[in-house]
């Protein structure tokens, strides 16, 4: 056969990452909160974008688009698809599955309704829940600090420039515990001192309260207390270089290191037990991120559920259609003219992204509540075995679309706030083999037989195996340990000493 140049057709289909599936994959696995950071963004990007709030403050008829603007009206008609689900209440079947399948036929029908008794209740765009207000506006006052604390006393306390200085160092350089947590070698050359004035001003600084701040490790934060109260005498100081020995509650090792007798040593123990391992703890600190659901969940008083998106940090835009037609019919270059028709197309697939995304979340959410619906009933005992796999068959979406709706959001349910991840778990088998059972339960479970321990009867990691396959779990001894180490929960042996020690 001859090798000579030739044409030849091939019909092949191909996914095209374009720029607006692009942002509608990244819209999809954003939060509400960093929605609304990334909407903020493109308002000040695009002028042909406007919030809901401005559209509330002009006179309807004027935001009207002109009659016979046929493209002007489209664009009105998709900036408002959004609203749909406020004003009429349900979701529509519009969600935004970005699997390959979708990506290359666009046209492929979603799955229907999952429910009756799993729907969605909005009034006013707002998440009212029967119209009952839900405010998760963190109401904590703001304490001092403990850095605002030191440097009270260190402006009291030093007076010399050089000295004053390195002190605003090391407090930057303590942590909410009290402890510091950087070098000195850096500090001094930082300052242009030696480390030796760094120590001596560190030692001074020791001496402010609470006692036991500027520590560098647990022993020292303790002698500095000890200290204090005139009670670092050379046998504490040998028990607090054997901190080990003290965790385990060897007293015989204790009694050789600090050549003691036993009732001694216990009573070092006990004066040991009264200092504060954390000082600095006791001051306010900066306050933490306040965790704000995505999704609301609520048990109906006649059965069934309420889920709904949280409205109030949803953000919604709308197109500007009248902006648009008042500039539209006055750009004469072409530039000006491409500029427009690109401004207006990015608006309106804004919009539609973000339409997509509210219906994929709610669909989404929807049939993790029906799946884990034991669960927000009566507890974490009946969480299910689920996967991304048995939602995404579940709606006919893609495992990789359920990952995204899934990721950085939360879910708030009767039993509390809890990552939309949590209600994935993998599978413990049944001993009989006829089911299956949450890691998560079993986790749970393995908790509640510890907590309700006595000191006479510590359970070891087979005992616990033994309950467990006596409740249908079977369960190895490696995986017990793996699950009670995962919680940081001691073993039986030093749970033992625990126990007798408090005891």
């Amino acid at each position: 056969m001859a090798i000579t140049p030739r044409l030849e057709l091939r019909q092949a289909q191909t996914l095209v990452m374009t720029p607006q599936l692009q942002q509608a994959i990244k819209l999809l696995q954003l939060n509400n909160l960093e929605l609304a950071e990334y909407v903020e963004g493109e308002l000040e990007q695009n002028p042909l974008l406007k919030t809901r709030d401005a559209e509330r403050g002009n006179n309807a008829a004027e935001e009207a688009p002109p009659a016979g603007d046929a493209f002007a009206e489209g664009a009105h008609e998709s900036a408002t698809s959004l609203d749909k689900i406020a004003r009429e209440g349900k979701v529509e079947d519009t969600p935004l599955d970005v699997d390959m399948r979708e990506a290359m036929n666009a046209d492929e029908p979603a799955a229907g309704d999952t429910g009756s008794d799993l729907y969605l209740r909005t009034k006013n765009g707002r998440s009212d829940f029967d119209s009952e207000e839900f405010d998760f506006e963190q109401s904590t006052s703001k304490d001092e600090t403990l850095q605002d604390h030191l440097r009270a006393q260190l402006g009291l306390d030093v007076g010399d420039q050089v000295d004053r200085l390195i002190g605003v160092q090391l407090i930057d350089l303590v942590n909410e515990a009290g402890y510091l947590v950087g070098e000195l070698d850096a500090v001094a050359d930082s300052i242009g001192t030696t480390v030796e004035r760094v120590e001596t001003t560190l030692a001074r600084l020791q001496r402010f309260d609470p006692p036991g701040v500027f520590a560098r490790t647990l022993a020292e934060c303790l002698a500095i207390q000890l200290k204090e109260r005139d009670r670092l005498d050379p046998a504490m100081q040998a028990m607090l270089g054997r901190l080990d020995l003290l965790a385990r509650n060897d007293v015989a090792a204790l009694c050789k290191v600090c050549s003691q007798s036993t009732e001694d040593v216990l009573d070092m123990i006990a004066e040991i037990k009264t200092l504060n391992p954390k000082p600095g703890l006791a001051f306010g600190s900066d306050l933490a991120q306040t965790v704000v659901p995505d999704v609301f969940v609520r048990a109906r008083p006649k059965g069934g559920w309420l889920i709904e998106l949280n409205a109030d940090t949803l953000p919604s835009v709308l197109v500007n259609t009248r902006y648009y037609a008042r500039i539209s019919s006055s750009a004469n270059s072409d530039a000006d003219k491409a500029y427009l028709s690109e401004k207006l197309s990015s608006a309106n697939w804004l919009v539609k992204s973000l339409d997509q995304r509210a219906n994929t979340i709610l669909k989404v959410a929807t049939e993790i509540v029906a799946q884990q619906e034991g669960f927000l009933a009566h507890g974490v005992a009946y969480l299910r075995p689920l996967n991304l796999r048995d939602i995404a068959t579940a709606i006919s979406m893609h495992e990789s679309t359920v990952s995204r709706v899934t990721a950085n959001k939360h879910m708030a349910t009767p039993r509390g706030i809890f990552p939309m991840k949590y209600f994935f778990t993998s599978a413990i088998a049944s001993a009989d083999g006829a089911g299956t059972h949450s890691a998560e339960a079993v986790r749970a479970r393995i908790k509640q037989l510890i907590d309700h321990e006595t000191p006479d009867q510590i359970l070891s990691d087979d005992r616990i195996v033994e309950i467990l396959r006596g409740a249908d779990i079977d369960i190895a001894r490696r995986t017990v340990a793996k699950y009670r180490e995962a919680m940081r929960i001691p073993s039986s042996v030093d749970r033992r000493r625990l126990k007798k020690a408090i005891a």
